[in-house]
């Protein structure tokens, strides 16, 4: 091996052959273990515009080159890349010779972060996404660390929610309409399948699309791309499931010009690294190309990917205390097997035809026409005349004992019950999960009047077509034009789906919140109904969305400088389409809504300015706004047509400035970046306790409560280094200090189902509070060794801190303090301890130290590898991410909180997984 790295190394640097009339350069590259050339390895002068990709025989050749020191880049999925300094002299063709290119074992990482993270990609744990910086296929050393390093905390790159980001298979967007974010189940499990990525940092330019300020990531499955071979992996871990099977084939172009790629995986656990979480997942890929001609090729691509997902509840201090946090809620045993009450189903095939025309050298064309359907279910327990079957609802825990009031003559005094609170806690210890023996015997008992207990999903069945053509043409020697439309129609079903009766007959479809038999009624066009496994109950409707949207970029190259500018336009309608008749909006429930319309647009441009060969100054900046979703224009969908008030679109701006250094020892990039977005929405539901009422007699509503206008300002610096200390030793260190705040007080609106009035409508006090569920600063130093006889081994310790609980907007409107004078008199007010109560809780600081291994074998012409790490090594506690309950609406509700040793409804929080483990045996041939 190191023979062959000084002949290569030898040739690269004094083999020249001289050409009458041509400044140029030719090479070939290789696979350093078996010597057999290496196709479609992409070849790139840096600085200019000169691409190209190996031949069959490994070659590449270009003519007409500036003469001069330049860098010449060579990558190739599955292997290391390379950055080659060389000299041009006028007149020359230099031969580079032979390049020996090896395999990139620490790829293996990629896998490794999807079995870390497939918890955390779901809608469902708290309001932080950390995807925006996870599944990134880029070889930048600080997006690297923020993959593999922090994303197991949930770390959030520049703090963006990843709706800001754009997810393009083949061209296509997979960003959904309904909340802006990718649902990366959809490709899950498909890791060999999907590895050829290119991805975009932040706002800078991309070749597909206008893209957002998060990044773009592109992913093609083109199957004449693929390196040809097969793949066989299997996986044993000990996070969200237990183990991984997968099989890649790809068949390389043959004469007949075909082509062809077919993947399978499962993954699958009985439960996973949290209690009664179990897992299955079945993948399916299939990609076939025809090339028709020189000039056209055609590709058909499909993608199955089936996913259950047991969750994992969040918990409140009170109970992670008396139990552990691996504690999870949402699961009981039934006849001695662990039955977890809610699910996450998700099952949405994705077919695409796609249209290669390759005008001439300079100008290609690429179309494509998808459609995606499918289902997602998230289920859960409903019930009606019975108690709450979670186990931790709070009047089955101690702390309810603990801060009891009773009242005489509208005196309220603090009257705790001990004995009572320790004959709660030795209930809920022996009884700590979901009875479903319980629900079955009640409803049972109740067999003639329909079930009190049964299990639902909440579904959404979406069908979606698209179509989008991207062009690519190079205008001349230093100037290309990117432009592409796309048009996306899609229809989404929405309802309540009953799954298990759980032993009864049926199940009264009735609001249990309504004051009279109207108001309960789920359809009024069908009253009194009842339902049956299979049935749609509860709401039922559509929202059907249009997006039309455009954008050209120009890039230009010179010298000293290069620099782009980018325009779009987008135009987005939706219209709801209420299916049943509400009982609480007779009047706007059933039918069609209003149709709205949005009009967007959006200007971006940057520039690089090249202080050298290996040092330059990067500069990006972005001015455009975007459509609200689709939830938050419809802020109670479930029930009526309804339309948010003063929705309006985002606006969005964005800048940063980066050093970059690429040496072939040392690369690095110093960034800082400024984002802002305004006119934000965010909705949520949840019973509000003393929202009305008397000091002895307070009442609660189920209430919306929906927050728009809101502002916030991402700003910070990110630093990655990367030094090669000697051939074999290579060290990193990278750091990201943010600040991540709300910067204006919203306005925030409650409204209870039933009502004319809103229950509260006015300003939200937030500005100045931090934006919750990430950390906010983060730090990692690492060191690699990688032997010449292909085994590495790396070690990383990661600093993390600055993550701050997400707070409850209610708590912080005039709500929280006006209340009655009977009220005001037991409980004055003390803004002092007002302050401590609103104060927002930060998270403590934790150290994650990560271990990484790998090794390869050569057998004949098969690679057997094995790649294995160990996260968390010394098995670290910590919060992920929680939220403020906002059931204690006012002041004296959450006073009433705080007077004993531990409150009913304090936070609830999330937490990361402890010491795991990943194997992965793969063989390659």
């Amino acid at each position: 091996m190191k023979k062959i790295l000084l002949s290569t190394l030898f040739v690269i640097q004094v083999v020249f052959a001289f050409a009458q009339t041509q400044t140029g350069i030719s090479g070939q590259v290789v696979d350093s273990k078996t010597q057999n050339p290496l196709q479609s390895v992409i070849v790139t002068i840096q600085n200019t515009n000169l691409m190209q990709l190996t031949d069959a025989s490994g070659k590449f050749s270009f003519k007409k080159v500036e003469p001069g020191n330049l860098l010449v880049h060579l990558r190739s999925d599955g292997y290391k890349d390379q950055l080659i300094q060389i000299e041009i002299i006028e007149g020359q063709t230099l031969d580079m010779g032979v390049v020996s290119f090896e395999q990139d074992q620490t790829q293996e990482k990629q896998n490794t972060l999807i079995t870390i993270t497939d918890n955390d990609l779901s809608d469902d744990n708290g309001g932080s996404e950390s995807t925006a910086g996870l599944l990134q296929a880029s070889k930048d050393i600080f997006l690297q660390a923020a993959a593999y390093n922090f994303g197991q905390a949930r770390f959030n790159v520049r703090g963006i929610d990843n709706e800001y980001s754009s997810i393009l298979i083949n061209g296509i967007s997979m960003n959904r309409v309904s909340d802006g974010r990718p649902q990366y189940s959809n490709w899950g499990g498909l890791n060999d399948a999907t590895r050829n990525q290119e991805f975009t940092n932040g706002s800078a330019p991309s070749d597909y699309t206008f893209g957002g300020i998060a990044g773009t990531q592109y992913i093609s499955t083109r199957a004449s791309i693929y390196r040809p071979g097969t793949r066989i992996s299997f996986l044993g871990t000990n996070t969200n499931y237990s183990y991984r099977a997968m099989a890649t084939h790809a068949s390389g172009m043959d004469k007949n010009g075909w082509a062809y790629v077919i993947s399978g995986g499962r993954r699958w656990a009985q439960e996973g690294f949290f209690d009664g979480t179990d897992y299955a997942a079945n993948s399916l890929f299939a990609s076939i190309e025809k090339k028709i001609n020189d000039h056209h090729s055609i590709n058909f691509t499909s993608i199955y990917a089936q996913n259950r997902r047991g969750k994992n509840s969040p918990n409140t201090q009170e109970v992670t205390d008396l139990t552990s946090y691996k504690y999870n809620s949402y699961w009981g045993y039934q006849e001695g097997e662990k039955r977890n009450s809610r699910y996450k189903d998700v099952e949405e095939p994705i077919f695409t035809l796609s249209h290669y025309w390759k005008f001439n050298s300079k100008t290609k064309l690429h179309t494509n026409l998808s459609y995606q359907f499918g289902e997602i279910g998230n289920s859960r327990i409903d019930f009606q005349k019975a108690d709450n079957p979670d186990p931790t609802y709070y009047r089955n825990l101690p702390s309810y004992y603990t801060t009891l009031y009773t009242y005489s003559n509208d005196v309220a005094t603090y009257t705790p019950n001990l004995i009572a609170a320790e004959q709660a806690k030795a209930n809920f210890l022996a009884q700590p999960q979901v009875d479903w023996t319980s629900m079955y015997r009640i409803n049972n008992q109740n067999i003639a009047n329909g079930s009190r207990y049964v299990l639902y999903e909440d579904r959404t069945d979406d069908k979606t077509a698209i179509a989008n053509t991207i062009l690519s043409s190079q205008l001349a020697d230093n100037i290309v034009m990117n432009a592409g439309a796309s048009y996306t129609n899609s229809r989404s079903s929405n309802f309540k789906n009953l799954l298990d009766l759980l032993g009864g007959t049926y199940f009264n479809d009735i609001n249990i919140f309504g004051i009279d038999e109207d108001q309960q009624q789920a359809d009024l066009n069908n009253p009194k109904r009842t339902a049956v496994v299979g049935d749609k109950y509860g709401y039922n409707y559509i929202v059907n969305a249009t997006k039309i949207d455009a954008f050209t970029q120009f890039k230009f190259t010179y010298d000293k400088v290069d620099f782009y500018l980018g325009q779009s336009f987008t135009r987005s309608s939706y219209q709801r389409e209420g299916l049943y008749k509400n009982g609480f909006y007779p009047t706007n429930s059933f039918g069609k809504s209003e149709k709205l319309h949005f009009d967007n647009f959006g200007f971006k441009g940057g520039l690089t300015y090249k202080l050298s060969g290996q040092h330059y100054l990067d500069f990006n900046g972005v001015y455009m706004s975007k459509a609200p979703n689709t939830k938050d224009v419809f802020p109670n969908a479930r029930l009526s047509n309804d339309i948010t008030d003063n929705i309006k679109n985002e606006m969005i701006r964005s800048v940063d400035a980066s050093y970059i250094i690429r040496m072939p020892s040392l690369k690095a990039r110093f960034t800082a970046y400024f984002n802002e977005t305004e006119n934000t929405t965010d909705i949520s539901f949840y019973y509000a306790d003393n929202i009305g009422g008397t000091l002895s007699a307070p009442t609660g509503e189920f209430v919306s409560e929906v927050v728009t206008g809101q502002n916030k300002r991402n700003k910070g610096v990110e630093a990655g280094i990367e030094y090669s200390i000697t051939s074999t030793l290579k060290a990193t260190a990278v750091a990201a200090f943010g600040e991540y705040t709300y910067t204006n007080n919203p306005n925030l609106a409650i409204h209870a189902d039933g009502e004319i009035d809103d229950i509260f409508n006015g300003t939200a006090n937030m500005e100045g509070y931090k934006q919750g569920g990430m950390p906010q600063q983060a730090y990692s130093v690492g060191l690699e060794y990688r032997d010449p006889k292909f085994w590495w081994i790396s070690a990383n310790a990661n600093y993390l801190s600055n993550n701050y609980l997400d707070v409850a907007p209610l708590l912080r409107t005039a709500k929280f303090t006006t209340e009655s004078a009977q009220i005001r008199a037991n409980f004055p007010y003390d803004a002092d301890l007002a302050a401590n109560y609103l104060a927002q809780e930060k998270f403590d600081s934790f150290i994650l130290v990560n271990l990484v291994g790998g090794k390869s074998w050569r057998i004949k012409d098969k690679t057997l590898g094995l790649f294995a790490n160990v996260n968390n090594v010394f098995d670290i506690v910590y919060k992920t991410g929680g939220f403020e309950q906002a059931r204690n609406a006012t002041y004296s509700e959450l006073y009433k909180d705080h007077q004993g040793p531990t409150r009913s409804f304090g936070s609830k929080y999330f937490y990361g997984y402890g010491r795991t483990f990943m194997v992965n045996l793969y063989l390659n041939f």
